[in-house]
């Protein structure tokens, strides 16, 4: 590959691993044999790539942006016939709509800028239908947040998604030497294993209450609730109370078993609601 020269982009988040080390440390944590079917966002000069398709997936699926790279990757494709390669954003019509077989592992160093709305997209897409391990670099401050406990401030609405779905853990940090060119910031390596509710990135009701309830991160969730859903009201505090929670409790403060109870309740108002508008 020493012939061809391209310049990193940057602004799509083009940071490509170089340290051969943490490629290793990569490809043990995923354990891939010949069985899996794997999912790579952000195949860069391939150099993830290659080290995936050297544990032979039954299937590697490759998406990258930046058709300039195509020079690394064309070689790749002919000599590995189960390699398939997409072009296009992620985003933006570029991931496929269905994959036969459909990935069961996750494996990518992804662009940090659209951490959360791909990790959505990819849960949304894949979660119900096999997907069931991810092994992500990510910003260390994203990793962070996913992965945040109750009461921990970093607590959001894809990270209480993910730990109602299954665990996450951070397997180690990595610096920006790693990367060229390097980033401003540290990284992760963040492994997500998804064990149940694959339904939930999906559901309308839960992605509607918490985002509801982490609106306004200062106020309750009983305020932030009743806010967008007047109807709440009279029922969020003896809600919270049986719960064993105050009601001044604000979102993050909510442990996973909370929300699945909350949701419940307020899955039972929805429906309600739309018997007594008909």
């Amino acid at each position: 590959m020493a012939e061809f020269y391209h310049r990193a982009n940057t602004k799509i988040g083009q940071n490509f691993l170089v340290d051969h080390n943490i490629l290793e440390v990569v490809l043990k944590h995923a354990s891939i044999n010949s069985d899996d079917t794997v999912l790579e966002v952000g195949a860069g000069k391939g150099v993830l790539t290659k080290g995936i398709l050297e544990h032979g997936p039954k299937a590697l699926y490759a998406l990258e942006i930046d058709r300039s790279l195509e020079p690394y990757l064309q070689g790749l494709s002919q000599q590995y016939k189960n390699l398939r390669l997409f072009w296009g954003d992620a985003l933006k019509g570029g991931f496929p709509g269905s994959f036969d077989p459909v990935p069961n592992k996750m494996i990518a160093n992804i662009p940090y800028h659209i951490t959360t709305p791909l990790i959505w997209k990819v849960l949304e897409s894949l979660a119900g239908y096999g997907l069931n391990y991810l092994l992500l670099m990510v910003q260390k401050e994203s990793a962070l947040k996913i992965c945040a406990p109750a009461r921990c401030k970093g607590r959001y609405p894809l990270g209480v998604t993910i730990l109602s779905m299954g665990e996450a853990r951070i397997l180690r940090l990595v610096p920006p030497e790693a990367f060229r060119p390097s980033p401003s910031v540290t990284s992760a390596l963040l492994e997500i294993r998804i064990t149940a509710n694959c339904d939930l990135p999906n559901s309308s009701s839960w992605r509607s209450l918490l985002r509801s309830g982490f609106a306004q991160r200062r106020k309750t969730l009983a305020n932030n609730l009743t806010r967008d859903f007047p109807e709440m009201k009279d029922n969020i505090a003896p809600l919270l109370d049986s719960l064993g929670l105050p009601p001044f409790t604000r979102a993050e403060e909510l442990e996973i078993g909370h929300w699945r109870e909350v949701h419940k309740f307020f899955e039972t108002l929805v429906r309600r609601k739309k018997a007594d508008s008909k």
